[in-house]
């Protein structure tokens, strides 16, 4: 059994969060109206899964997950509204330890809970299998990192415009989900300002924080990061997000390189969608220059296009066990026999360094 405490100050929506789970198999329920609340009962009733919303009366989200994660550390799943600030505290949240997040329904709670149910559901039942991960302290690095950024912005780097230089030069795919950004947040300002590979990130998120977030990601990377929510030419010393609600493709205007964003796909589930971003780098690219990394998550999204990736000679990095927040996605690559080579977050920014030759 799962023993679930759903918090919110809304007694509407508490009752209708409660109603989703109290018809389906293998939970207990207990719902708390504020942060306090969800304190104590966290002492008290033991859940194996919050979900926490943020904007609440007497002690917010955040700071209850603070303590809740200081006091008794819990699998939590953020209960966010789809704005720029919902954005801004969702990450905050991730970055103290939360699991994942969904974002709140708008409009008549009860008619746009439906909306919202299957995926509820199912991050509250990957919540309760994740691995707990110890709260960050705020790392030196990414002052540095933000440094580097600022030298690197100074000197202009090489662009990669044409094809011949693209395929001498090489790629960076990166596939994750659940856990992603705190991972991402990572890895990534430890890639340095001459990195030489530009870098594609296919992150499973709504369209409303993929903004939000590569603007998050750019105040402590070296490197600089964009949205891809429009043409923009492959550049060295450039970090792609792909655009939640889109999937991201490479494409070519006469002889340049271009990262696009294009409307969903439908046979493909998840978005900015892994699979699809690994084709269409195939198609641009000889494996070999290619490196595919496979980060924490749900699903199996983007496992065979980096499987074969690996066998016509790329290389490829599946995240291990013992960091992976969900070791669904790195696990389905490792299964398909297309991991190069297994290793935890804190280990995969130095690989990067070695294998693109920086």
């Amino acid at each position: 059994m799962i023993k679930l405490l759903i918090v919110d100050d809304s007694a509407l929506m508490r009752r209708q969060l409660a109603s989703v789970f109290e018809v389906e198999p293998g939970f207990v329920v207990r719902q708390a109206r504020n942060g306090r609340d969800a304190v104590e009962q966290n002492r008290e009733f033991q859940p194996d899964v919050i979900t926490l919303d943020i904007n609440m009366p007497e002690m917010d989200g955040v700071t209850a997950l603070s303590v809740i994660m200081s006091e008794r550390p819990t699998a939590v799943v953020m209960v966010s509204s789809l704005t720029e600030r919902g954005a801004l505290v969702t990450f905050e949240a991730l970055n103290l330890g939360a699991i994942d997040y969904i974002t709140k329904p708008g409009g008549t709670i009860s008619l746009s809970l439906g909306d919202i149910k299957d995926e509820l559901i199912r991050k509250v039942r990957t919540a309760a299998k994740a691995r707990l991960r110890s709260t960050r302290a705020t790392p030196a690095r990414f002052t540095t990192a933000a440094a580097g950024r600022a030298e690197a912005r100074a000197a202009p780097v090489p662009r990669v415009s044409r094809r011949a230089d693209a395929a001498r030069e090489g790629v960076v795919l990166i596939g994750v989900s659940t856990g992603g950004p705190r991972t991402l947040e990572e890895i990534l300002p430890l890639l340095p300002a001459e990195f030489p590979w530009p870098v594609l990130v296919a992150q499973h998120m709504p369209a409303a924080f993929t903004k939000t977030f590569a603007a998050r990601l750019n105040n402590v990377c070296a490197l600089t990061v964009v949205e891809v929510s429009q043409p923009h030419p492959l550049e060295r010393g450039t970090i792609y997000v792909g655009k939640g609600g889109a999937d991201m493709v490479l494409g070519k205007r006469g002889n340049s390189l271009l990262v696009l964003a294009r409307p969903e796909q439908r046979e493909h589930l998840w978005h900015p969608s892994v699979e699809l971003m690994g084709r269409s780098a195939l198609e641009y690219f000889p494996a070999a220059s290619i490196i595919g990394v496979m980060l924490t998550g749900m699903g199996y999204d983007g496992s065979d296009a980096f499987a074969e990736i690996k066998a016509r000679g790329g290389r490829t990095i599946a995240e291990s066990e013992e960091t992976a927040v969900v070791f669904g996605m790195p696990a389905e690559l490792i299964e398909r026999g297309g991991a190069t080579i297994t290793l935890p977050a804190h280990k995969v920014a130095g690989q990067l360094n070695v294998w693109a030759g920086r």
